[in-house]
């Protein structure tokens, strides 16, 4: 296929996808994100006199001795978000046996989540990474904006072609100087997770979006295959019959998403799992819900 027809074909894929995600979100999801994601503090606002019942921290000692008479600082809620999408396009993104790759669905995921944060006056910004940073997109408003992103999620060709959530981790840390929400949408199948997520974590809020497919669960009985690590390179020939092997192979899987989820949840990090062969909107919802129940 020439050069011109992959980019027609990508970019009739990235109009299609912008439908699909404008639907969803007006139809169902915008006032769930909405009630979930509000703003990420206080910003200062002025000063007024000290009345009873007000903070006694928030006094402000300098203007007081001014004044000779107590004045507190005065805050408003911190509407705007910075919304960054950390999307995982490394080898075994492109990975699906279903109806989508898992880079697809990353794709579809966050144009769910972006133009529901553009609805909600917020600014997005992307970062696609494998084996180190492929690129950055800092944080503006607008649709257009948007379906650049998109597109060089579903376009981008990385050179290294591992998972790094580390070096992913790093970038983030370095580039964002104001606390930003953070997605992380990724399969998580890397060997680095606890302390890289543990430090983004705590200079920012983050929500893992684990997306998976279901032969990376379980192994299906046919016969002998070649095997390919597409992060590596790495074939080797499997003997899918073999009941031992499956049963080692599901439990090795499983160990894999529950210590993934153990990292999640000892970081407080919000978490979904997503998979290539069902609709992504019951678990975005049961998220969302969650954590505008705790917001409350």
């Amino acid at each position: 296929m020439r050069e011109e027809e992959q980019i027609e074909e990508m970019m009739a894929r990235v109009r299609k996808l912008e439908l699909k995600a404008r639907r969803l979100v007006r139809e169902s999801f915008s006032g769930e994100y909405l009630s979930s994601f509000r703003g990420q503090g206080l910003d200062f606002d002025d000063f007024r006199e000290y009345q009873h019942g007000d903070e006694v921290r928030f006094i402000d000692w300098n203007v007081t001795a001014r004044m000779n008479q107590p004045y507190v600082r005065k805050f408003r809620e911190e509407r705007e978000l910075s919304v960054i999408m950390a999307v995982d396009v490394s080898g075994s993104a492109d990975f699906g046996s279903k109806h989508l790759s898992k880079r697809e669905l990353s794709a579809e995921i966050a144009a769910v989540l972006g133009f529901s944060a553009l609805q909600n006056g917020d600014k997005v910004g992307l970062l696609v990474f494998a084996g180190e940073p492929v690129m950055f997109i800092p944080p503006e408003k607008g649709s257009r904006h948007l379906l650049r992103m998109i597109r060089e999620i579903l376009m981008a060709k990385p050179e290294k072609q591992g998972t790094s959530i580390s070096e992913a981790c790093d970038f983030l840390i370095k580039s964002l100087k104001r606390k930003a929400l953070v997605f992380m949408i990724s399969d998580f199948h890397a060997d680095s997770l606890d302390k890289p997520l543990g430090k983004l974590s705590r200079k920012h809020e983050m929500v893992a979006l684990r997306v998976n497919d279901p032969l990376e669960e379980e192994l299906p009985k046919a016969g002998k295959v070649v095997m390919v690590d597409p992060e590596t390179g790495f074939e080797t020939l499997v003997n899918t019959n073999n009941a031992n092997l499956r049963m080692g192979y599901k439990k090795l899987m499983k160990r894999q998403a529950e210590g993934a989820a153990a990292v999640f949840k000892k970081h407080g990090i919000d978490a979904a799992t997503l998979s290539t062969d069902r609709d992504t909107l019951p678990a975005l919802h049961v998220l969302l819900k969650r954590r505008g129940r705790r917001r409350k």
